[in-house]
Formats: structure tokens, C-alpha cells, sequence
């Protein structure tokens, strides 16, 4: 028979299982029957899932001195108003809630500015363009320094390029 789960509030066998995914990660929480009805899980209306597993399970961009000296001046939410709700209050919070913020859509992205998505024909393009004008340049710069040598050799490269840019 397999291992009985314990509650990880007080240790006793857990009855009460969650599952829930944040930041791309699966948590699971397991509860006792007792601790499930005092923090709220029984009863929908007051339970919240995000407070519980924050209270429960530390994530790794934790820093309880930070976190909790973090409040927004202009709508008085903290960072624990945003683990309940999962969204902020107003515009503001951004920016107090900058240093939080990095690490946990670093966790979640692979960047923390988002620069857009590229079309893989445009980018193509647009890398094929900027190698043209690279050649064109070098060609201008080889001629006018007397490199004849050179200035062929990117002749030649520019008219292969043109010739796949055509097609």
C-alpha cells in the first residue's frame, strides 16, 4: 500500500489534496480535515487558493522583509493583496512592486522586457537586407581605399545575395 501524505501545516494524515499550477510550476498542497476547514478550504466563498499555498509553500523569489516594507502609495495594496487576487490594484503598483516583479516574470518568461515576436520570412528578410547594406558599404569603402581586390570579392557576394533576394 502507498505512503500516507501528511498535512503540511500540522503533520497529521492528509484527506485534502490541491493542485494548482503558478509561475509554470505545480504545487500541491496537502491538508488534514481540520486544517482544510480553518483556512477556509471547505468553504468557497472565504478560501483562496493563491493565499494558501503562500503561506504554505515558499517560493524561490521570497524575501519576507522585502515583500512585506512594499506598499503602493496611492492604493494601499501589498504584495500580499496581490498573491490573493492576482492582479494589482492600480497602475502605480509597477513600480512598487518593481522588485518583486522581476524575479517572478524572469520566472516566468524569458525576459523581463517583451520585445515582440518576428515572423521568421521577415526576419529573414530583413537579416538578408542589412547584409546587402553591409556589402554595399564595404564595397564603397574598398574602392575608395584602392582595395580592387577586395571590392571584387564583394561585387561578387552582392550579386549572389541580390540573385537569392530576387528569387
Amino acid at each position: 500500500m502507498g505512503e500516507t501524505l501528511k498535512c503540511v501545516v500540522c503533520g497529521n494524515p492528509a484527506t485534502v489534496h490541491l493542485t494548482q499550477i503558478v509561475h509554470n510550476k505545480i504545487h500541491k498542497v496537502d491538508l488534514c480535515d481540520e486544517c482544510a476547514k480553518s483556512k477556509g478550504v471547505t468553504d468557497p466563498e472565504g478560501f483562496s487558493l493563491m493565499e494558501l499555498l503562500a503561506s504554505t509553500v515558499k517560493d524561490a523569489d521570497d524575501e519576507p522583509a522585502t515583500k512585506d516594507a512594499l506598499v503602493c502609495e496611492h492604493c494601499g495594496f501589498t504584495p500580499t493583496d496581490f498573491k490573493k487576487l492576482g492582479r494589482f490594484g492600480c497602475p502605480s503598483c509597477y513600480q512598487y512592486f518593481k522588485p518583486i516583479l522581476g524575479p517572478m516574470l524572469q520566472n516566468m518568461h524569458k525576459d523581463i522586457q517583451h520585445r515582440g515576436k518576428v515572423p521568421s520570412k521577415s526576419l529573414e528578410r530583413v537579416n538578408l537586407q542589412q547584409r546587402l547594406d553591409e556589402l554595399e558599404k564595404d564595397l564603397q569603402d574598398a574602392i575608395r581605399t584602392e582595395r580592387y581586390e577586395d571590392a571584387a570579392k564583394f561585387r561578387d557576394e552582392l550579386s549572389q545575395l541580390r540573385a537569392v533576394a530576387k528569387a
